[in-house]
């Protein structure tokens, strides 16, 4: 039986997937077309057909009464012919075009020069033919200009409706991490291709559906986490403690390229997506894969655990003047690059290496400028911290609540950030170097909107996504309760103490002033506990093109 959870509840109700819009529900407003060619008269047969076809055709035989028709009356595309006597097409195209810069013009001409395409394209052209047309050239060229949107966003939530069943059927296996992964690279597809789609139930449906994943992924994490730590060589994902020994010494090890390994804390994979296209326009992408963040999922465990190569309680043990507990004063990530060297240490391996951390725009431009030094390094770790202040702005900052409102908002502006930074420049001016690039974080993200009541003394943390102390009193069946700290190899301060994990987008609010802690925090980005967004998170290696 196939469990479909419907849009905006959290109960699993079975329901019928709405159909796709089809063409046939498309009430299309008449396009007005102004086709603009001094032999007109010839084209009489290809206006009639686009006139069955539903389109108003204006035509004008030369470039001054083209400008003056689009003056007078709003025309939906141009039509223009490259070769006319006065006004040529290419001097109308641009005048046309500074008079009214959002209409597209498909350019015609019997020329196949390539100078005059290259002048028609650097004029921002829509599409070019090449006579003699025929009339399914001119009408797929409009589709494809005017219809490409409508014919993408229908076909999308078409297959989208395939993939539902195929995801949902998917689920309700008994998944394999590995299974896990492909499961939520899946559902990021669908999230990023749905987005772009004027659909917005279907987009409903997979916000649904992936809270229905998230939601099982919690039992699996329950059911499996703890065994990982016991065995972590065996059937267990890669983990923020083995990253280095299973990831990152393997990359140092094969070639003399200098390798750079970007962290950028807080980056989901959907982020990552986002970014992709605008990094491997320099380099070429070797890896991509995922592997899985250490509870809780937050900077001081999971990022320490990453340069240590040791679960917390272990680094404890190893590093106690270092290690900071959640109730201690002071900075809890100030001694990575110790923990570095002593994990290449460990592992034997004698490389010269760098760690930078970057938390302002000052350092940013500073590490940009001691490229040239790096270079002279096997290995050099950069830590960028600007999406993780990004996620704690949109708590604490309404306007950027206001622009980072929802998913497809906070990704924008990740993307928006990025293509303006530091970090970008610094990734253009590696490419033209040849080196390794490795870009990975410490932990995910997840937007909360369900309050958990939990109460605790004053020695329990402060984090939204999980708890940590003693004499803490909640609801057990709404959290991932570890009592004895040991067996997640986490720290442990007090007798009684224990950690509570919340689920899916739950977070944590104490029943003192609880609707505007609640009202406060709903929506907010937060990290710490189980979900799919703040465990699996990216791992991409790219290599100089």
């Amino acid at each position: 039986m196939l469990l479909t959870p419907q849009p905006q509840t959290r109960t699993n109700a079975t329901f019928a997937v709405p159909a796709a819009t089809g063409s046939s529900s498309i009430t299309m407003d008449k396009i007005t077309i102004l086709w603009a060619d001094d032999e007109i008269e010839l084209l009489k047969p290809h206006q009639i057909f686009l006139n069955e076809k539903g389109y108003e055709v204006i035509t004008v035989s030369n470039g001054e009464d083209a400008l003056q028709r689009a003056a007078k009356q709003p025309v939906d595309i141009v039509f223009l012919d490259e070769n006319m006597p006065g006004l040529s097409g290419l001097e109308t195209l641009n005048r046309l075009k500074n008079q009214f810069p959002d209409i597209p013009v498909i350019m015609i001409t019997k020329s196949e020069e390539e100078h005059i395409m290259e002048e028609a394209i650097g004029s921002k052209i829509a599409d070019y033919l090449i006579k003699p047309v025929n009339p399914n050239q001119i009408l797929l060229a409009l589709k494809k200009i005017l219809d490409n949107k409508r014919i993408i966003s229908e076909k999308t939530a078409s297959a989208y409706q395939q993939e539902f069943r195929n995801l949902g059927m998917t689920m309700s296996d008994r998944l394999t991490w590995q299974e896990w992964m492909d499961v939520y690279k899946r559902l990021i597809f669908w999230e990023l291709e749905l987005e772009k789609s004027a659909d917005e139930s279907m987009y409903e449906i997979l916000t649904s559906q992936k809270n229905e994943a998230n939601n099982l992924f919690a039992r699996f994490i329950e059911k499996n986490y703890l065994s990982w730590l016991k065995t972590p060589d065996k059937d267990a994902p890669v983990l923020s403690h083995t990253l280095m020994r299973r990831k990152i010494v393997p990359q140092i090890d094969t070639g003399n390229e200098p390798v750079f390994m970007f962290l950028i804390d807080n980056l989901r994979y959907d982020q990552w997506r986002i970014l992709q296209p605008v990094i491997t326009e320099y380099y070429r992408l070797e890896e991509e894969d995922m592997y899985c963040s250490i509870l809780p999922t937050a900077t001081q465990y999971a990022r320490n655990a990453i340069f240590a190569g040791l679960m917390p309680s272990e680094i404890e043990s190893r590093f106690p003047s270092l290690w900071k507990n959640d109730e201690e004063e002071g900075g809890k990530n100030l001694h990575e690059a110790e923990f570095l060297a002593d994990n290449l240490k460990r592992s034997r391996k004698d490389v010269k290496f760098s760690y930078t951390k970057i938390t302002n725009l000052s350092d940013g431009k500073k590490m940009v400028d001691d490229l040239s030094n790096m270079m002279e390094n096997r290995f050099n770790v950069i830590v960028y911290n600007f999406v993780d202040m990004l996620s704690h702005a949109r708590t604490e900052m309404e306007m950027i609540r206001e622009l980072a409102d929802d998913e497809a908002a906070y990704r924008s502006l990740t993307l928006s950030w990025f293509e303006h930074s530091p970090l970008f420049e610094a990734i253009k001016k590696l490419s033209e170097k040849k080196v390794k690039l490795i870009i990975t974080t410490d932990h995910g993200t997840i937007r909360v909107k369900e309050p958990v009541k939990l109460v605790g003394d004053r020695t329990v943390n402060s984090n939204l996504r999980y708890k940590q102390g003693r004499n803490m009193n909640y609801d057990k069946k709404q959290v991932f309760e570890i009592k004895n700290p040991a067996d997640a190899m986490l720290p442990r301060q007090h007798l009684s103490q224990a950690f509570v994990f919340a689920r899916n987008d739950d977070f944590f609010a104490y029943p003192n002033n609880y609707n505007h802690y609640v009202s406060y925090y709903r929506n907010t980005l937060q990290h710490g506990g189980i979900s799919l967004e703040e465990m699996l998170i990216p791992f991409v290696v790219l290599t100089s093109k």
